[in-house]
């Protein structure tokens, strides 16, 4: 029996590393789509290629030709797209360039892969920001009211993409996948720079970690976990959209504390709002807010309900919050210890 082919778009951030070593695990013969960037992207492909997990095609979401291309290269069986600009505050500032990948840019995927192969099946990367400020707990009938063009690029990508195509008996379905972090995330993402911080600050290699809203909450699990999920959306026999979460939600605020407790720096608030600061045991600064870190819109509170995944795919996430800062803490300490 041949190989399954898998091709991955964004193969070389955090979920897409996950995902090509998991598939490879299992068998597959794993593609990935990579844009070509004159810096190393946040996981490097030498690490991926090294152990023989893919195989790279060069390519752009916002090319067409690139994308038939590495369709017509790797035969896919299965397509995950996990290419995006994926950061919340960097699209405000670039809310053009997140529309055209986010949701162009799988409208493009999706027209040529259902055009070459009209029984591939498709894996779409969609987002707890589609829900905005909508209540918690969210699930697959709650309703999405995004507050960022993040959130807006990724709902019209599953409006006028995913749910029109598979209106046409396509297989193509959303991962409606909350907060998912690792030591793979980068250092631009709130997770992995208190993290980093604050082992800088117990080496003495950095005085003070300036951060944003310390209440704001989000449901936070560990992409290992979440990239089995995208797996097995594509094995059941129908398209459906999964909520993918832990059922627990946290502030940064505990992030920050939690990673301070593991590194033996216990942090003590003094202070209201803005003035508010954290201190360590010797009564130094080490935690200051800045209002400019803020997102314009901010969704203040998520958490999902993943109990469809769990009834219908026989998943749940393995990896608690405290293991999860935990891990991403202890990833920094041996990087710059």
């Amino acid at each position: 029996m041949s190989k399954k082919r898998a091709l991955i778009t964004g193969v070389t951030g955090q979920d897409g590393s996950y995902l090509a070593e998991f598939l490879s695990d299992k068998g597959y013969e794993v593609f990935g789509l990579v844009r070509r960037v004159s810096t190393d992207p946040f996981v490097r492909i030498e690490e991926l290629t090294e152990k023989g997990k893919i195989q790279v095609i060069y390519g752009n979401m916002r090319d067409v030709a690139t994308l038939t291309n590495a369709l017509e290269i790797s035969k896919p069986d299965e397509i995950y797209n996990l290419a995006a600009q994926s950061h919340v505050g960097v699209s405000f500032i670039c809310p053009d360039e997140t529309m055209d990948i986010n949701y162009q840019g799988l409208k493009r995927l999706a027209t040529e892969a259902f055009h070459l192969n009209p029984k591939v099946k498709i894996y779409q990367a969609s987002t707890s920001e589609m829900y905005g400020n909508t209540l918690p707990p969210q699930n697959e009938e709650s309703v999405f009211a995004p507050v960022s063009p993040y959130g807006e690029s990724k709902l019209l990508a599953h409006e006028k993409v995913v749910v029109p195509f598979r209106n046409k008996g396509f297989f193509i379905c959303s991962g409606i996948l909350f907060n998912h972090e690792s030591p793979k995330r980068g250092k631009h993402f709130v997770t992995r720079k208190v993290s980093h911080s604050m082992v800088k600050i117990k080496f003495g290699l950095q005085k003070t970690l300036v951060i944003g809203n310390l209440e704001s909450k989000r449901d936070w699990g560990f992409a290992g976990d979440y990239v089995e999920a995208m797996w097995l959306m594509l094995q059941q026999d129908t398209p459906e959209d999964f909520v993918i979460a832990t059922g627990e939600n946290h502030s940064v605020r505990e992030f920050v504390e939690e990673a301070g407790r593991y590194l033996g720096i216990p942090i003590t608030w003094e202070g209201k709002g803005l003035k508010e600061v954290g201190k360590d045991k010797d009564g130094r600064i080490i935690i200051k807010i800045n209002k400019d870190f803020y997102k314009p819109n901010e969704t203040f509170i998520s958490k999902g309900d993943f109990s469809k995944a769990q009834n219908k795919l026989g998943w749940k996430p393995k990896v608690s919050f405290e293991e999860l800062v935990r891990m991403m803490t202890d990833h920094d300490l041996k990087i710059l210890s």
